[in-house]
């Protein structure tokens, strides 16, 4: 049996870093309200999958079985071969690489859909060119993809992110890590890490201070990160007398738990990382750390942000590594001027009791 065009599925070719996956949440919320009877499948990377899972308006999550920056066209060739009995009527193609856009070829998708990339024409067959000017954040440009070629796109001044999420069992997460009942105080998480490199990490003894004032105010700072940020956060830990209160889970945790575990923070320190789109996907309190990346391009969606950043002649230069080898970015960001917006929030929350 045929299916329509107005009930066909959609399948997203999805990227590869956590941030941009919590941004498609916004995504499959703009394709729900446009098409309601199509289903949304998405193709992603295995570490993303805890994010996929948790974003509203997916059908089914299907696994990518390819490392980051794996070329092999045979294999994603047999990959979109084995989806040809899906029915899917467009593909969205969000990475604008030539590889990306095999697998949707090969699957035969009838509507296959991308900005214009690494020498795509025949693979796909919906290019739109891509203004970045018009489109400045990331975020915009996914929405935009979801969007009929022939209708005018204007994007909303503050994409709304959505992850399904569970302050609950955060808790019970917490509990495993600390000897007193979580809820008895609040929490502040800490997520020092940034996957893409040192040039976007706040530095560790900025990230102690901070920490040091927290606790002294009787709060319980949680470092969440993963095993790659072990090292760091225990640097961080080490410049700090030991607490019952500070509690490193960098590694100890699953992207599934961390999820969670951001939904019972008060507030979260990040730097301009995946664990920052996750923070505002949860509705927490953002203090976003920009040093060489752009606030304009991929800031914090959320009302209850407090994105800093200085601007500086050198930045932001999008380097994995300072070419400066200052990283004067975010070394005069400093702890005083972090929690002062902490402070802040806190006089909001007691106001509004």
């Amino acid at each position: 049996m045929s299916i329509s065009a107005t009930e066909s599925p959609i399948l997203i070719i999805a990227p590869a870093w956590v941030g941009d996956m919590v941004m498609v949440s916004a995504l499959t919320c703009h394709l729900q309200r446009q098409f309601p009877a199509r289903p949304v499948d998405l193709l992603a990377p295995a570490w993303t999958l805890p994010i996929v899972r948790r974003l509203p308006h997916v059908r089914h999550a299907l696994e990518m079985p390819l490392g980051h920056g794996a070329f092999a066209p045979r294999h994603r060739w047999r990959l979109g071969v084995a989806l040809r009995d899906q029915s899917y009527g467009q593909a969205i193609i969000l990475p604008r690489a030539w590889k990306s856009a095999l697998l949707p070829y090969a699957a035969r998708i009838p509507q296959r859909t991308g900005f214009l990339g690494e020498l795509r024409y025949g693979l796909l067959n919906d290019i739109r060119p891509l203004n970045k000017a018009l489109l400045p954040r990331t975020v915009d440009r996914f929405m935009a993809l979801g969007t009929p070629a022939h209708q005018p796109f204007t994007p909303p001044a503050l994409p709304q992110l959505a992850l399904r999420y569970s302050a609950q069992a955060g808790l019970k997460v917490l509990a495993r890590f600390t000897p007193e009942a979580p809820q008895q105080r609040p929490w502040v998480a800490l997520c020092p890490g940034a996957e893409y490199g040192p040039a976007k990490q706040w530095p560790a003894h900025h990230f102690a201070r901070t920490a040091q004032a927290i606790l002294g105010e009787g709060y319980g700072v949680m470092l969440l990160g993963s095993r790659k940020d072990a090292a760091l956060t225990a640097h961080i830990c080490a410049q700090l007398p030991p607490s019952p209160h500070l509690l490193d889970l960098a590694g100890q945790t699953s992207l599934d738990e961390a999820v969670d575990l951001l939904a019972v923070a008060q507030t979260v320190i990040t730097n301009d990382s995946g664990l920052m789109h996750v923070a505002t996907a949860v509705e927490r309190h953002v203090i976003a750390l920009y040093g060489s990346s752009d606030p304009g391009h991929t800031p914090p969606l959320t009302e209850q942000a407090d994105p800093l950043w200085l601007g500086l002649p050198c930045s932001p230069c999008f380097k994995r590594v300072c070419p400066e080898a200052h990283l004067n970015c975010l070394q005069q960001i400093t702890p005083q001027q972090v929690l002062e917006r902490w402070q802040a929030q806190r006089e909001r929350l007691n106001h509004g009791r």
